[in-house]
């Protein structure tokens, strides 16, 4: 019995529901894009597309499931550098290299972030503001008043920071 079958059929892969995940993040980054086709992710997993169906509802499910996937541990690195004992100026060294390997690991993270804000209903796009965006915001409000206290950093808005 072929893959597409079995799949079809109830046998799911181990671990498909990240292969659908890593093959979108794939596409997308060798792509330059932040959309998939269905079929590109089906033909690259060698996974069934009514998988996406299955484990996301739908391919904006997907979206928001890579999205999920890829700003949880920024937000969990963030809060453990921010809780770390060290000076302002390190920090945010370590943050800025942090966000170059980021962007060159996911250079369509920023802009899927602002596609689904933008596209969602006002509750998912309240959600991804409250888990990912506003303790991102906290964190760099704090980062730049340690700073500036200690007199290493100039007085700016840190919203103006990122």
């Amino acid at each position: 019995m072929s893959e597409a079958a079995k799949q079809v059929e109830g046998e799911l892969p181990a671990g498909a529901r990240e292969l659908l995940l890593q093959t979108a993040s794939d596409i997308m980054r060798e792509g330059d894009i932040v959309d998939i086709s269905l079929s590109e992710l089906s033909l690259r997993s060698g996974l069934n597309s009514a998988l996406v169906k299955y484990y996301f509802g739908n391919k904006a499910g997907l979206m928001k499931a890579l999205l999920d996937r890829d700003m949880a541990g920024i937000i969990h690195a963030v809060d453990a550098l921010m809780a770390k004992d060290m000076a302002p100026e390190l920090r945010l060294r370590r943050h800025i290299g942090a966000v170059v390997d980021t962007y060159y690991k996911t250079p369509y993270l920023n802009r899927l972030l602002m596609r689904l804000v933008r596209e969602s209903d006002p509750d998912e796009a309240h959600r991804i503001a409250d888990n990912y965006l506003s303790p991102l915001s906290r964190a760099y409000d704090k980062l730049i008043e340690d700073g500036m206290k200690q007199g290493v950093f100039r007085e700016i808005d840190p919203q103006m920071f990122y």
